[in-house]
């Protein structure tokens, strides 16, 4: 078994690729627009719908990939584990609402416009830090990304300084 990167290990090679901060700013912008639509993309299909007390609760692809993906933030770390399942809850309960109750015309072109906007940003911000994608070599930086700007979010309210410290010790300071 291969055993797992830790956070730090995480972070850092991610950071490697964003060392300018207009790239950082454009991933502020980017990386939550692309979320977004692929949770709002895969909360069309409802595979089961209990009640739960007074509420429905709709069981989607976007739902099970998001807990799937939680469990890999948290077993990171649980800080910024359960930071990153509330906001993938919060943006699952957002789709859901919105993929349900809009047409599929309306749902469908805010979806890709959201995927094909947000990935415009990306690719600007790595034009201005003259470097091509984290995920370009390694597949795990689409996970990464969103994981990134919460700690980057963190590191400018002064939060998490030894993560913030161990990040840049490895990728150097951001330009």
């Amino acid at each position: 078994m291969i055993p797992m990167k830790t956070l730090i290990d995480q972070l850092a090679q991610y950071a490697a690729y964003h060392r300018d901060h207009r790239n950082i700013w454009t991933h502020f912008i980017g990386i939550p627009m692309i979320v977004l639509s692929v949770v709002t993309l895969l909360s069309r299909q409802v595979l089961a719908a209990p009640h739960v007390g007074a509420y429905v609760l709709y069981i989607t692809p976007a739902l099970l990939v998001s807990a799937v993906v939680s469990v890999y933030y948290l077993r990171l770390d649980l800080r910024y584990g359960l930071v990153m399942a509330a906001l993938l809850g919060l943006c699952c309960a957002a789709a859901d609402t919105f993929a349900l109750g809009t047409s599929s015309m309306l749902w469908l072109g805010a979806g890709v416009g959201l995927f094909v906007v947000g990935w415009i940003i990306q690719f600007v911000g790595h034009y201005f830090e003259g470097r091509k994608p984290a995920f370009v070599d390694d597949l795990i930086g689409l996970l990464i990304g969103p994981l990134f700007i919460v700690a980057e979010a963190g590191f400018l309210l002064g939060l998490r300084r030894d993560v913030h410290d161990a990040v840049v010790a490895r990728a150097g300071a951001v330009r």
